[in-house]
């Protein structure tokens, strides 16, 4: 089987501008103005995006394109200063459909003529790879129909296509730009072509592809080379009376070329994956450096502006008092570098040098041979270094670091004067290295970015201190996991509730990344706000199941809920789909609470049960996600068993109860995050609690003040007697006239003293407007201005009404 060339294209191959053509890709013009608005939308355009031109000249391209964030920089007048090329992914405008468009984006000067300060042109490489290249090699005569011409070659497929920018040399550039004039179609030709070439001097469109050819399948010929037949003794003899058969000319310069092909391609493979193989910035910039120097230069220096370097905000506008940090130096010439062209030095470049050129122009500055007086302007940005002498007669070669339209540094490359100057095949491959460190470069910054926001968005939703509550005592650990692609939804709080009270929250969404962070807090105010209706754990998990399930489908997590209450010394739990509570009782046993698992939060048609479990003082409980016990050699029934024999060893202090479970981790960043709290159950003194059972009769107000005020005379709160006993005969009316059955009272001496009273009605009293003239409906006013705090709740036979004064 045989192939032909690309280089040696056929005699009757498809010819366009006196060239071969080998594709066609239809090209979108858009050109805006200095406020970003289209003053031009070509029919390409219009096909490309899904909408007219008459809807889209006027409006600005940013609103009218959903532009990824990352690249809407790129298209604002005004914001850069040179030409980028890339592609993203984007919705059409009519249907949404997402296609991948390539853009080549030239901003212009403000003198620009027609008032236009940015050309873009746009092609769909999500079309041109799947369909092939729009070419026949067949019948080109002027018989052949366009449909026939542009029909897909035959076995030939693209498999990676990309946009690239390419100099001029060798075009006809008053050709390109009536063509490209043409394109634009301004009131002006005059305008247009000084458009057209401004354009053009910034760089000509162009895509690099990758192709799959099919071989076709001929007739086998020996072409094996042979020696020449010129030469006697290599000649093979012939048979008597047969003619000489010509034999083909060996060519050892073709292999030599193809080998230094092959070389190149490998080199470019290997230095790609040395450069990509670490998000790290400053990394990629040493790795770029190092792949550079032998290979490519004798010296090779990478500067990052400082606000990439140091990573604290994105890129922007650069000049001559941009502040640059060199990040990477790698030289094998002279050991003066070292401390000539120190790493890690800040500076600023002085207006005219290639390097100040290069960031505005986003062009590469190559000067074949530096001269004296070139060197000393160069060397004015390093006073107190004589840079001169290793500057002057050094083939210098300055390329810009661009990624997503931003210049985000630059690249030095020196050659000595007895070697040889950059080439046009070493250019090519530098600008492909460059281009590729520069994408990693930015990869980095944009993974850490969202590292920072993922991480700001998790401390902003979670709690920042334990509450302090009678009874009980919290302590929270949390650590995030060791990649910001696994930053997930873990999330912890615990929650004070009436009648001193403790609920504690624990859950895990499913998935990692922003999203399930965002998910986090939301369904993190609801258990807080679902908690302040004083539901049971089933009920509060039901609830939140129906507000998940109105989120989204994608919106799924576990939630382990408990409510510990320290006078009657139990703990409700309920569970949905999370992993259970180990229990560690005071005498140092740990086990684990057998709870119904219920289904996860989301899914919807499962039923949640509330266990009761009685907890003596002293015990503690102890709740955690699945990034502390999951492992590649465990199962969860084991690492449930192993933390409870190292919680059964710990000391009996909440933060050694921590550390004792977070010793578990085999590594100090966890593959996933990692949730843990640990509650201190001490209970609370009877002494402190008083409680009674009133009949619902009139006298039982007067009775009720008589109780109230006596406790807290034993307690030596008599300085709020009178105050407590007027609350208290508000709230034990209330009950008489409007509830049902008896009247319990409790008084529970705390930080704070809380009164709560009961009755076995259902309907929760709430503050109403009432009339001046009105001779009831004032109590709960009263009690709102004179308590600390009051409320109601639901109780188990009834309601709760209580208040709380300070002391």
């Amino acid at each position: 089987m045989t192939a032909q060339p690309i280089d040696a294209p056929r005699p009757d191959a498809p010819r366009l501008l006196d060239r071969h053509l080998l594709g066609v890709a239809r090209l979108a013009v858009v050109a805006l103005d200095a406020h970003g608005r289209i003053t031009h939308w070509s029919r390409v355009a219009a096909e490309l995006f899904g909408v007219e031109g008459r809807r889209a000249v006027g409006r600005p391209l940013t609103c009218l394109l959903r532009f990824p964030p990352e690249h809407r920089g790129a298209f604002e007048p005004g914001a850069f200063t040179h030409v980028w090329c890339g592609t993203c992914q984007m919705p059409r405008v009519d249907d949404g459909r997402i296609a991948e468009i390539a853009w080549w984006v030239y901003p212009l000067r403000t003198d620009a003529p027609e008032g236009v300060r940015l050309v873009a042109m746009a092609a769909d490489m999500q079309r041109l790879r799947e369909e092939g290249p729009g070419v026949s090699v067949g019948d080109t005569s002027a018989a052949a129909t366009d449909e026939e011409l542009l029909r897909p070659m035959s076995g030939v497929r693209l498999v990676w296509v990309e946009p690239a920018l390419v100099p001029t040399d060798g075009e006809d550039p008053a050709g390109l730009g009536r063509r490209l004039a043409a394109l634009l179609r301004q009131s002006e030709a005059a305008a247009a072509e000084r458009i057209a070439s401004r354009v053009l001097a910034m760089g000509h469109p162009a895509v690099n592809l990758s192709v799959t050819v099919r071989l076709p399948i001929v007739p086998y010929r020996d072409l094996r080379v042979r020696p020449h037949a010129a030469d006697p003794e290599a000649a093979e003899p012939q048979p008597p009376g047969r003619a000489r058969t010509p034999v083909p000319i060996a060519r050892p310069r073709q292999g030599e070329e193809a080998m230094a092909v092959w070389d190149r391609l490998a080199f470019l493979g290997e230095a790609g994956e040395h450069i990509g193989s670490s998000l790290d910035h400053l990394q990629a910039c040493r790795a770029l450096a190092e792949v550079l120097v032998p290979r490519l230069a004798d010296f090779a220096a990478v500067e990052l502006l400082e606000r990439v370097a140091s990573d604290d905000e994105p890129p922007g506008r650069v000049d001559e008092h941009t502040l640059m940090r060199r990040v990477a130096v790698v030289h094998d010439d002279t050991e003066r570098w070292i401390d000539t062209v120190p790493r890690g030095q800040a500076l600023r470049h002085p207006p005219g040098t290639p390097f100040v050129d290069v960031m505005r122009t986003g062009r590469a500055v190559h000067i074949r041979r530096v001269t004296r007086r070139q060197a000393e302007r160069i060397c004015a940005a390093f006073a107190a270094r004589d840079l001169g002498p290793l500057l002057a007669g050094r083939a210098l070669l300055v390329v810009p670091l661009i990624a997503r339209g931003q210049v985000l540094g630059t690249c030095t490359l020196l050659r000595r004067a007895d070697q040889p100057d950059f080439e046009r095949l070493d250019l090519a491959l530098i600008d492909e290295l460059v281009r590729n460190a520069a994408l990693c470069v930015d990869n980095g910054r944009l993974y850490r970015r969202e590292v920072r926001q993922v991480r700001e968005l998790q401390r902003a939703m979670l709690p920042a201190d334990p509450p302090r509550t009678a009874g009980a005592r919290v302590c929270f650990r949390y650590l995030p996991a060791g990649q910001a692609a696994q930053v997930g939804g873990d999330w912890f709080d615990a929650i004070p509730l009436p009648g001193c009270r403790l609920g504690i929250v624990i859950g895990d969404v499913m998935g990692h990344g922003v999203t399930s962070a965002a998910v986090m807090g939301q369904l993190r105010t609801a258990v807080r706000t679902l908690a302040g209706q004083d539901l049971r754990p089933d009920e509060l998990l039901r609830a939140l199941d129906g507000l998940a399930r109105r989120l989204g489908d994608d919106c799924l997590a576990t939630c382990l809920y408990a409510v510990y209450d320290p006078v009657a010394r139990r703990c409700q739990l309920a569970n949905a789909g999370h992993l259970p509570p180990v229990l560690v009782s005071p005498n140092g046993a740990g086990s684990v609470l057998k709870l119904p698992p219920g289904l996860p939060i989301g899914v919807g048609c499962g039923p949640f049960e509330t266990v009761e479990v009685p907890v003596p003082d002293g015990a503690r409980l102890v709740l955690c996600t699945d990034g502390l016990l999951e492992r590649r050699d465990r199962d969860i029934e084991r690492g449930l068993a192993e933390l409870c024999e190292r919680l059964a060893a710990s000391p009996r202090t909440l933060d050694a109860t921590c550390d004792a479970a977070l010793g578990m981790l085999d590594c100090p960043a966890p593959a996933d995050d990692v949730a843990l709290v640990a509650v201190g159950l001490d209970g609370f003194p009877a002494e402190h609690v008083a409680s009674w059972t009133l009949d619902p009769e009139p006298s039982m107000v007067g009775r009720a003040r008589a109780l109230a005020a006596s406790r807290l005379a034993e307690w030596g709160l008599t300085d709020a007697a009178d105050t407590v006993q007027l609350l208290v005969s508000e709230l034990v009316t209330n009950a008489l006239v409007h509830g049902a059955g008896a009247v319990g009272m409790r008084l529970i001496k705390c930080d704070s003293l809380l009164c709560e009273v009961s009755d076995g009605g259902h309907e929760l009293p709430r503050l109403c407007h009432t009339d001046p003239t009105a001779e009831s409906g004032r109590g709960l006013h009263l009690v709102a201005h004179l308590a600390q705090r009051w409320g109601t709740r639901r109780g188990d036979l009834g309601k709760i009404v209580w208040f709380e004064h300070p002391l």
